[in-house]
Protein backbone atom coordinates (compact mmCIF):
# COMPACT_ATOMS: atom_id res chain seq x y z
CA UNK A 1 0.00 0.00 0.00
CA UNK A 2 2.79 2.46 0.81
CA UNK A 3 4.52 1.77 -2.56
CA UNK A 4 1.31 2.58 -4.43
CA UNK A 5 0.82 5.74 -2.39
CA UNK A 6 4.41 6.82 -3.12
CA UNK A 7 4.02 6.23 -6.87
CA UNK A 8 0.72 8.16 -7.00
CA UNK A 9 2.20 11.00 -4.96
CA UNK A 10 5.25 11.29 -7.26
CA UNK A 11 3.02 11.21 -10.37
CA UNK A 12 0.81 13.98 -9.00
CA UNK A 13 3.80 16.05 -7.98
CA UNK A 14 5.53 15.79 -11.35
CA UNK A 15 2.42 15.93 -13.53
CA UNK A 16 0.50 18.63 -11.69
CA UNK A 17 3.29 21.16 -11.33
CA UNK A 18 5.19 20.81 -14.59
CA UNK A 19 3.80 24.00 -16.18
CA UNK A 20 3.84 26.07 -13.01
CA UNK A 21 6.42 28.83 -12.65
CA UNK A 22 7.73 30.42 -9.49
CA UNK A 23 8.83 34.00 -8.81
CA UNK A 24 8.22 37.27 -10.63
CA UNK A 25 8.80 35.69 -14.05
CA UNK A 26 5.52 33.79 -13.65
CA UNK A 27 3.62 37.09 -13.86
CA UNK A 28 4.69 37.88 -17.43
CA UNK A 29 4.26 36.24 -20.86
CA UNK A 30 6.97 33.58 -21.27
CA UNK A 31 7.53 34.06 -25.01
CA UNK A 32 8.73 37.67 -24.59
CA UNK A 33 12.33 38.46 -23.66
CA UNK A 34 12.97 41.92 -25.09
CA UNK A 35 10.94 45.14 -25.24
CA UNK A 36 11.52 48.13 -27.49
CA UNK A 37 10.20 51.43 -26.08
CA UNK A 38 10.28 54.22 -28.68
CA UNK A 39 10.24 57.82 -27.43
CA UNK A 40 6.76 58.57 -26.13
CA UNK A 41 4.74 60.71 -28.51
CA UNK A 42 3.42 63.82 -26.83
CA UNK A 43 0.31 65.68 -27.97
CA UNK A 44 0.36 68.08 -25.01
CA UNK A 45 1.95 71.53 -24.99
CA UNK A 46 4.57 70.45 -22.40
CA UNK A 47 7.25 69.07 -24.75
CA UNK A 48 9.43 67.60 -21.98
CA UNK A 49 6.85 65.03 -20.81
CA UNK A 50 7.49 62.54 -23.65
CA UNK A 51 11.19 61.96 -22.88
CA UNK A 52 10.45 61.91 -19.13
CA UNK A 53 7.84 59.17 -19.50
CA UNK A 54 10.11 57.22 -21.86
CA UNK A 55 12.91 57.28 -19.28
CA UNK A 56 10.54 56.30 -16.45
CA UNK A 57 9.13 53.39 -18.48
CA UNK A 58 12.58 52.05 -19.37
CA UNK A 59 13.65 52.15 -15.71
CA UNK A 60 10.41 50.53 -14.51
CA UNK A 61 10.50 47.71 -17.09
CA UNK A 62 14.14 46.96 -16.26
CA UNK A 63 13.48 47.07 -12.51
CA UNK A 64 10.24 45.08 -12.25
CA UNK A 65 10.03 42.69 -15.17
CA UNK A 66 12.21 39.88 -16.54
CA UNK A 67 12.48 41.78 -19.85
CA UNK A 68 15.45 43.58 -21.33
CA UNK A 69 14.74 46.97 -22.93
CA UNK A 70 16.52 47.21 -26.29
CA UNK A 71 16.89 49.94 -28.90
CA UNK A 72 16.18 47.51 -31.76
CA UNK A 73 12.63 47.94 -33.15
CA UNK A 74 12.73 44.21 -34.08
CA UNK A 75 12.55 43.20 -30.41
CA UNK A 76 10.14 40.49 -29.23
CA UNK A 77 7.66 43.25 -28.34
CA UNK A 78 7.10 47.00 -28.63
CA UNK A 79 5.57 49.23 -25.95
CA UNK A 80 4.21 52.41 -27.56
CA UNK A 81 2.78 55.27 -25.53
CA UNK A 82 1.21 58.58 -26.44
CA UNK A 83 0.58 61.43 -24.02
CA UNK A 84 -2.84 62.63 -25.08
CA UNK A 85 -3.35 65.46 -22.59
CA UNK A 86 -1.87 67.38 -19.68
CA UNK A 87 -3.98 69.76 -17.66
CA UNK A 88 -3.66 71.96 -14.61
CA UNK A 89 -6.67 72.80 -12.46
CA UNK A 90 -6.77 75.36 -9.63
CA UNK A 91 -8.50 73.85 -6.60
CA UNK A 92 -8.22 76.67 -4.07
CA UNK A 93 -7.10 80.30 -4.17
CA UNK A 94 -5.88 82.85 -1.67
CA UNK A 95 -7.91 85.98 -0.97
CA UNK A 96 -5.79 87.76 -3.59
CA UNK A 97 -6.68 85.14 -6.26
CA UNK A 98 -3.27 83.44 -6.21
CA UNK A 99 -3.50 79.67 -6.66
CA UNK A 100 -3.03 77.82 -3.37
CA UNK A 101 -3.60 74.17 -4.37
CA UNK A 102 -3.64 72.75 -7.90
CA UNK A 103 -3.98 69.41 -9.63
CA UNK A 104 -1.87 68.40 -12.58
CA UNK A 105 -3.28 65.54 -14.67
CA UNK A 106 -1.63 63.56 -17.46
CA UNK A 107 -3.46 61.14 -19.78
CA UNK A 108 -1.67 58.42 -21.76
CA UNK A 109 -2.64 55.77 -24.28
CA UNK A 110 -0.44 52.65 -24.34
CA UNK A 111 -0.17 49.63 -26.64
CA UNK A 112 2.09 46.64 -26.12
CA UNK A 113 2.34 44.29 -29.08
CA UNK A 114 4.39 41.21 -29.87
CA UNK A 115 6.51 41.01 -33.00
CA UNK A 116 3.78 38.91 -34.65
CA UNK A 117 1.20 41.70 -34.08
CA UNK A 118 -0.53 40.08 -31.11
CA UNK A 119 -1.77 42.57 -28.50
CA UNK A 120 -0.17 41.81 -25.15
CA UNK A 121 -1.84 44.54 -23.09
CA UNK A 122 -5.60 44.66 -23.09
CA UNK A 123 -7.96 46.70 -21.01
CA UNK A 124 -10.76 44.49 -19.75
CA UNK A 125 -13.08 47.53 -19.54
CA UNK A 126 -12.47 48.85 -23.07
CA UNK A 127 -13.96 47.44 -26.22
CA UNK A 128 -11.93 44.93 -28.19
CA UNK A 129 -11.68 47.46 -31.04
CA UNK A 130 -9.84 49.98 -28.88
CA UNK A 131 -6.26 50.48 -30.10
CA UNK A 132 -4.74 51.42 -26.78
CA UNK A 133 -5.21 51.11 -23.06
CA UNK A 134 -5.88 54.44 -21.39
CA UNK A 135 -4.17 55.67 -18.24
CA UNK A 136 -4.66 58.93 -16.37
CA UNK A 137 -2.90 60.23 -13.30
CA UNK A 138 -3.35 63.43 -11.32
CA UNK A 139 -1.12 64.85 -8.62
CA UNK A 140 -1.90 67.69 -6.24
CA UNK A 141 0.70 70.37 -5.58
CA UNK A 142 0.88 73.50 -3.43
CA UNK A 143 3.10 76.33 -4.73
CA UNK A 144 3.17 78.01 -1.29
CA UNK A 145 4.88 74.90 0.07
CA UNK A 146 7.59 75.08 -2.60
CA UNK A 147 6.05 72.52 -4.92
CA UNK A 148 5.95 73.20 -8.65
CA UNK A 149 4.17 71.97 -11.74
CA UNK A 150 7.42 70.27 -12.80
CA UNK A 151 7.70 68.22 -9.60
CA UNK A 152 4.00 67.33 -9.79
CA UNK A 153 4.35 66.24 -13.43
CA UNK A 154 7.40 64.11 -12.58
CA UNK A 155 5.46 62.39 -9.79
CA UNK A 156 2.54 61.77 -12.17
CA UNK A 157 4.96 60.39 -14.80
CA UNK A 158 6.51 57.99 -12.26
CA UNK A 159 3.08 56.78 -11.14
CA UNK A 160 1.96 56.33 -14.76
CA UNK A 161 5.08 54.28 -15.55
CA UNK A 162 4.35 51.98 -12.58
CA UNK A 163 0.72 51.54 -13.67
CA UNK A 164 1.60 50.87 -17.33
CA UNK A 165 4.23 48.27 -16.40
CA UNK A 166 1.74 46.65 -14.00
CA UNK A 167 -0.57 46.12 -17.00
CA UNK A 168 2.20 44.13 -18.72
CA UNK A 169 1.53 41.25 -16.32
CA UNK A 170 -0.30 38.23 -17.70
CA UNK A 171 -3.97 37.85 -16.95
CA UNK A 172 -4.89 34.98 -14.64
Amino acid sequence: MSDTFLVVWVMLLLGGCSAYQFGAAALYPRDIRTVHIPVVRNDSFRHDLGPQLTDALVKEVERRTPYKVVSNPNADSVLRCNITAQSKVVLTETSSDDPRALDSAISVGATWTARDGRRLMQNSLASIDSDSTGFSQSVRFVPEAGQSIDTANQEAIDQLARRIVSQMESRW
